[in-house]
């Protein structure tokens, strides 16, 4: 007997319920003609030269999947994304191999089945195909004619070519993106329509004199598009395997990326040079002309902090709110350096006052160290950081922001004059003592500097704020780590100045 499938290409759970029914009736392959929509016109000519065949459909009293239900675990899953591929042969493919899965389960725990192997390979395709819709699907603004004085008279029309038969199984994605918006998609196999209230709607597919024109927005897009293009990154091998040149009469940023690729090597050595030029230094901390130099150790730290706040020799200074400076008295016997400003900080210009600052103090209160006669800074004197919606996330400042703020540091040592330095952090240890430093390696002992000043290292408090996944100490471990940087042979003396 021979068995007629009529069905759409593009729907899949028709051409399931058909293989459910096919299986549930023990048809073979060879029996099976699948006709209707892509993938069938090539069996026309055949079907007219056969006898009449009955439709197969699945059986009333069953569960429309009742057969393939029967099938190990993922079996449905494959067949779903197997039957949008554009292989004309795949019907008869998955029809066979359901068979021979039906009759013997452990088939399916052969993954290396050249069958199976071949089925997942049409699959990943599928899935590749939808992916790559959700990304390069662009929506361009069409006025409606029929009420252009409504307000909801604008259309937004996209236009996509995609190899198989995905439409459907990708839309849904835009459906909840766009809720709101009234929109198209058209390709030459299938189109979607939704306005928010009727629904999702699909009718044929259309030829590429339907796609929609440029709209006068492409042009800052294209600008932005620019903008962001990192030549130092480009791997061209890599972007075509993201972007395959088969999508690119559809994105209007494409017909910029031939000039982008030319020019990356000339942008790419331009930045290299830009990060190779050495870094300004500033003017010694001792003012050539003695008649303007302030006389006490404390006015020339606060003629040095002044400076401080105008330098730019990296690009935290144009993002930060200001440049955050040491706060206490020169001749302290500690002077504690941290990482950075925090968002806290950053806003307040002074340092140890946000959430780390805070557990800080409250460490150094418990140890009986009085914080006024101690002085706190960071190595790093302007906050880095990534903004995400409102707020503004911490970034561990870069070994560039570091050896820029290094002069800063540096001078704020030679004029505290402190007996002691307490690191706090891995990059705080590392300005201090002139190379990279592991905390954990360094906890229990004393590092000499170049100038002779012992560096006692320990955890951030901002680590110890989220010990359980940053592997820092407890609190109260943290605070017994603390205590030896203020043991004999330092006291707290009266500060000078």
């Amino acid at each position: 007997m021979r068995w007629r499938v009529q069905h759409q290409a593009d729907d899949v759970q028709v051409a399931l319920r058909a293989l459910s029914a096919l299986l549930a009736c023990g048809a073979a392959p060879g029996e099976v003609l699948w006709s209707g929509g892509a993938g069938g016109e090539a069996q026309a000519d055949l079907l007219e030269a056969l006898a009449p065949a009955p439709t197969i459909a699945p059986p009333e009293e069953a569960p429309p999947l009742h057969a393939l239900r029967r099938l190990p675990a993922g079996f449905i899953s494959l067949a779903e994304a197997v039957l949008m591929h554009a292989d004309p042969q795949r019907f008869q493919r998955l029809h066979a191999y359901a068979l021979d899965v039906a009759a013997e389960p452990q088939r399916w725990q052969d993954a290396l089945d050249p069958r199976r192997l071949a089925l997942e390979g049409l699959a990943r395709e599928v899935r590749r195909e939808i992916h790559k819709m959700h990304a390069f699907v662009r929506f361009r603004p069409l006025q409606d004619a029929v009420d252009d004085n409504a307000a909801d008279s604008v259309q937004y029309v996209a236009w996509f070519e995609p190899e198989h038969h995905i439409v459907r199984a990708a839309v849904p994605l835009f459906e909840r993106r766009f809720a709101s918006m009234r929109w198209a998609i058209l390709t030459p196999r299938l189109c979607a329509h939704w306005n928010g209230s009727d629904g999702l709607r699909f009718s044929p597919g259309v030829d590429r004199s339907k796609a929609p024109p440029p709209d006068a927005g492409e042009a800052l897009w294209l600008d932005y598009y620019r903008s962001i293009f990192n030549p130092a990154r480009l791997k061209v091998s890599a972007m075509l395997r993201e972007m395959p040149r088969r999508y690119w009469p559809n994105l209007p940023e494409a017909s910029t990326i031939t000039g982008l690729i030319q020019s990356a090597p000339e942008r790419s050595a331009r930045m290299q040079q830009a990060v190779a030029a050495p870094l300004r230094r500033m003017p010694t901390a001792q003012p050539a002309t003695p008649s303007r130099s302030p006389q006490s150790a404390a006015e020339r730290l606060a003629d040095l902090g002044r400076r401080a706040r105008h330098c730019s020799d990296c690009t935290l200074a144009a993002h930060a709110t200001q440049m955050v400076w040491g706060q206490g008295p020169v001749g302290a016997p500690l002077m504690i350096v941290g990482e950075q400003p925090d968002d806290q900080e950053d806003l307040a210009g002074r340092p140890f006052v946000g959430p780390a600052g805070q557990l800080l103090r409250e460490a150094l209160a418990e140890l009986g160290w009085p914080v006024e006669r101690l002085y706190l800074t960071n190595a790093v004197k302007h906050f880095r950081f990534e903004p995400r919606g409102k707020r503004r996330i911490h970034k561990t400042p870069g070994q560039r922001e570091a050896l820029a703020c290094q002069q800063w540091l540096e001078a704020e040592v030679r004029l505290v004059a402190p007996q002691a330095l307490l690191a706090l952090g891995a990059t705080a240890a590392a300005s201090l003592l002139g190379r990279p430093v592991s905390v954990q390696d360094s906890l229990g002992q004393w590092w000499p500097r170049a100038d002779g000043l012992p560096v006692w290292v320990v955890h951030h408090p901002a680590a110890v704020l989220r010990h359980a996944e940053s592997g820092a100490p407890t609190y109260g471990d943290w605070v017994q780590a603390l205590r030896p940087a203020m043991q004999p042979p330092l006291h707290l003396k009266e500060p000078a100045g």
